[in-house]
C-alpha cells in the first residue's frame, strides 16, 4: 500500500499507478490537508519499520519501542527496501529534504555504526544515500559512511582523495 501513499513522478511496480506530474506535486504542497495526510503515512511507515518521528519540524527521528522485532523484518524481507527508497524520493518531491536527511542518516547509522540492519547496509548505500536532493547534505552522508565503514579501504560510493579531504 505504499505506493498510493507516496506517489512520484516515475513509473513503480503498480503499473496501473499513474506517475505524478508537476502541476500535482504542486497542488499536493499547497494542501494542508494533504500534507497532514502525507506526514501521517510516514510517521505510520516508520512506525512499522520500528522508527520515530520525534520532531515534525526538524525530522528527527528515534529507535521506537519495538525497534527490535521491526529491524529483524526489515532485516528478513529486502523488498521493505523499495519501498524506503520510493518513501525518500516522494519526501524530496514534497518538499521534505531534511526528512531525508534524517532518514538516510538514521540508515547509515543502525547499518554501519550499529550494526543492527546489515541487510539494509546495501540499499542505504547504493539507493538511500543518492535520494537526497541536497547535493551538500548527500556529500555530508557520503563522508559519514565512508568515516563508518569498514574497511574504509573498499568504500566506493566517493572518490577517497576527496573524502580525506572533505570538511
Amino acid at each position: 500500500f505504499s505506493f498510493r501513499l507516496f506517489p512520484l513522478r516515475e513509473h513503480g511496480m503498480n503499473l496501473r499507478a499513474k506517475p505524478l506530474t508537476c502541476q500535482e506535486i504542486q497542488a499536493f504542497r499547497k494542501s494542508k490537508e494533504i500534507m497532514d495526510r502525507f506526514i501521517r503515512a510516514y510517521k505510520l511507515m516508520l512506525g512499522f519499520y520500528g522508527i520515530n518521528l520525534v520532531n515534525e519540524e526538524t525530522g528527527e527521528l528515534e529507535r521506537a519501542e519495538n525497534w527490535r522485532e521491526r529491524f529483524e523484518n526489515l532485516n528478513r524481507f529486502s523488498h521493505n527496501n523499495l519501498r524506503i527508497t520510493r518513501i525518500l524520493k516522494c519526501l524530496g518531491e514534497m518538499g521534505y529534504e531534511d526528512y531525508q536527511v534524517h532518514l538516510v542518516k538514521f540508515f547509515l547509522t543502525e547499518t554501519l555504526v550499529e550494526e543492527t540492519l546489515p541487510n539494509v547496509k546495501r540499499s542505504a548505500l547504493d539507493y538511500f544515500l543518492f535520494t537526497v536532493r541536497s547535493k551538500e547534505k548527500r556529500r555530508e552522508l557520503v563522508h559519514y559512511a565512508w568515516q563508518h565503514f569498514k574497511p574504509q579501504s573498499s568504500f566506493v560510493w566517493g572518490p577517497r582523495e576527496k573524502l580525506q579531504k572533505y570538511r
